[in-house]
Order: structure tokens, then sequence, then C-alpha cells
């Protein structure tokens, strides 16, 4: 058996994606902005998608999204480390401005959608297979009724989906980056069909607009109203 249907979702903000520096597997909290992203996104995820099992990466930014929507369904959270985001080795904690300026060549490469080199990244096969392997594993412990909810990070969510959709993880980039606390959905194929995963939304939010979504909960806008 195998879940019918896997929910991908990125974590709130944190000082990192505010100054956009390259967070890479280092592991710093969320910020007041990104809690109050948790929350609520927990309150519409809920309200869609109820989890029978929630697994998280294991670095605090992701544990604590995971928390905020596991106490909307009453469902313990797991982590694992192979839902981490993506490693960027040496870049990690750098503005795209700084590595550009330090390693112009590797830079240009990354850029173009291409392997850094020299730099201690991982690769982008090696982690559409951990996150695609993990995320199958755990879904192989519902039922076809049941919903996984992964908590993970931007590229490692981008990965995952090239790898659950059977696709080359090195030349592929068909996916766009996501906002945080944002969400992609995936149901289970028919048995013996190819891919056995089958894309059905992606990067979807809690119906803010993005100025306010990004501002945080003293930004003086309201959410968008929902069509029916």
């Amino acid at each position: 058996m195998t879940a019918g249907t896997v929910v991908l979702l990125r974590h709130g903000r944190t000082a990192y994606n505010a100054t956009l520096r390259l967070q890479g597997q280092i592991d710093i909290p969320l910020d007041e902005v990104g809690r109050w992203q948790a929350e609520q996104g927990a309150v519409t995820l809920a309200a869609s998608h109820r989890a029978a099992r929630v697994v998280s990466s294991d670095l605090e930014r992701a544990a604590d999204t995971a928390a905020a929507y596991a106490d909307q369904v009453g469902v313990p959270v797991e982590t694992d480390p192979r839902l981490r985001e993506r490693s960027f080795g040496v870049w990690e904690g750098l503005t795209s401005e700084e590595i550009a300026e330090r390693w112009p060549a590797e830079h240009g490469e990354w850029r173009r959608g291409g392997e850094p080199a020299g730099v201690g990244a991982e690769t982008k096969a090696d982690v559409a297979e951990r996150m695609a392997g993990a995320v199958r594993e755990h879904a192989e412990a519902l039922s076809s009724d049941e919903c996984l909810v992964v908590v993970s990070h931007g590229a490692a969510i981008s990965l995952a989906i090239t790898g659950l959709l059977e696709l080359d993880a090195t030349a592929w980039r068909g996916i766009s980056g996501m906002h945080n606390v944002h969400w992609s959905h995936l149901h289970r194929s028919a048995p013996g069909a190819v891919p056995g995963w089958r894309l059905v939304a992606h990067n979807v939010g809690a119906g803010y607009p993005l100025d306010r979504w990004r501002a945080g909960p003293h930004a003086d806008l309201e959410p968008e109203p929902k069509s029916a």
C-alpha cells in the first residue's frame, strides 16, 4: 500500500530568507514573519489536506513549520534528516553577490542550471534520490485513502518532485521555486502507470497577496477572497 496523496510543504521565512542568503543545511530558526506564515498556512492546508502522517526535515525551520500544521490535524511530527535542504558546501550563509565575487565561474555555471564544482555542493541527482526515496518510504506506511505531509525546503522539494515524476534531476528544470509556507501535492498513479506519481498542484499558499505574505502580520492588507 501507499498513501494516495503526498503534500510537500516548504518551511516559513527565516532571517536568511529575508536577506537572500543561501541557507543550505545551516540550522537557523523561523523569524517572526516565518512563525506567522507557519500558523496561517497550517490553517489553510488543514482545511484541504488532513494528514495521517507528518514527516519533516530535522532542521529547526522545517520542524517548527511542521509542528504548526500537525497541531491543526492532531498528529505528531516525525523527523528525517533525508528531508534536509540541498547542501551548498562553502557557499552556505552567503548572498548571490558574495558568491559571484569569490567564485565567478562556478556562480555562473550554477545560475545556468549546472553543478558548481569544487565548493562541496551536493549534486541535484543525489538530492532527488534521497528526497524521493524518503517520500516513497514514508508514503508506503499509509493506505490509499490517506495523506502524507512532508515538510522540507525549497530546492529539496523541487528536486523531490522531479524525482517522483521520474525526470532527469541534473538536466530538467521545469519546476519553479516555491514561496515560504507554500505547498505542492501529488496523487498516486494507477498501479503500473509511469510515473508512479502525478503532480496535481504546485506552489499553493494561504491566499494572501505575496506582498502581504512577505511583509507579515503587521502589514495593513487583507487576504484575497478565495474562489469557489
